[in-house]
């Protein structure tokens, strides 16, 4: 064993050992050194035939024929951004179905005013929902700002008289089915009232001829922009685009997350470009799931 270790250092392994007439014959060895791990493969690059990684998005036919490969220039050629209307300029009107997310969203746009410095006026118009008046004054409390109820129109021309001027004036109404002509007429009468532009407030994950039809109802309403929420959550944006495309909407922020501090994202061709391209959101299962 001596011999072996000089001859061949410490890690030497004596294999076999055998008398011959010479003596005695030592088969030794050293382990074979660990081989370092192979380099990771290249990215795959696209080639014909090779699987769309939009195609998992449903986009309709005609919206995928404009967005070509997904990427940011396509992005910003085939559909509209734009910043928020300015609510200091023109009341804001947060419009959309019912439990789209537009008081979620109205205290995201007040809590960022805040934190700005400005002082919103918040003006509720959602008589409907039960609750949706004790939501938003919930906000309001803790934001330190004004909130009117504006469930008459008696109200609301009280609520938009103590408007100062330069004051942001942020609108919530109710939930509306604009395919409804009597919903869409009581929305549309309290738009021309208050003079507000409508942002229509859109759930992601809608199927996409779905979006598109309620995209154009509401643009039919006046509606010039839209902001897309529950983004941190969909796995699928064709319904979102299908929406802006449609309508045509310009796309300007999105809610992605509960928080009312920090839960916008703006929306930019090169944000969006990295979502559609990006890998699937993995799916959460259940104990049944991963028992099968």
């Amino acid at each position: 064993m001596a011999e072996c270790r000089l001859a061949l250092g410490p890690d030497a392994l004596i294999l076999s050992t055998r008398r011959t007439a010479a003596g005695v014959e030592v088969t030794a060895a050293l382990e074979p050194a660990e081989e370092e791990p192979p380099p990771p493969p290249p990215p795959p690059v696209p080639v014909a035939g090779a699987p769309d990684p939009l195609a998992r998005h449903n986009m309709p036919s005609a919206l995928r024929g404009r967005v070509g490969p997904g990427d940011a220039a396509s992005l910003a050629a085939a559909l509209r951004f734009s910043a928020l209307p300015d609510a200091a300029a023109r009341p804001l009107a947060l419009v959309g179905p019912p439990g789209a997310g537009k008081t979620l969203t109205l205290a995201k746009l007040a809590t960022r005013m805040v934190m700005r410095g400005a002082r919103p006026l918040v003006v509720t118009a959602d008589s409907q929902r039960a609750g949706a008046a004790e939501q938003i004054a919930a906000f309001t409390r803790v934001l330190g700002i004004p909130l009117a109820t504006a469930g008459t129109g008696t109200q609301l021309a009280a609520a938009l008289g103590a408007r100062h001027p330069g004051q942001h004036l942020l609108l919530d109404t109710a939930g509306c089915d604009p395919f409804d002509p009597g919903q869409a007429e009581q929305l549309l009468a309290l738009l021309r009232v208050t003079d507000a532009a409508p942002l229509l407030v859109l759930p992601a994950g809608l199927d996409a001829e779905e979006a598109m039809e309620t995209a154009r109802a509401f643009a039919a309403l006046g509606a010039r922009h839209l902001l897309p929420t529950r983004l941190d959550g969909a796995r699928r944006l064709g319904g979102v685009l299908a929406a802006a495309f449609a309508g045509p909407l310009a796309l300007t922020e999105a809610g992605t997350g509960p928080g009312a501090a920090d839960g916008l994202t703006p929306l930019t061709p090169a944000w969006l470009a990295e979502r559609l391209q990006g890998p699937a959101r993995p799916r959460i299962t259940g104990p049944e799931q991963e028992a099968a």
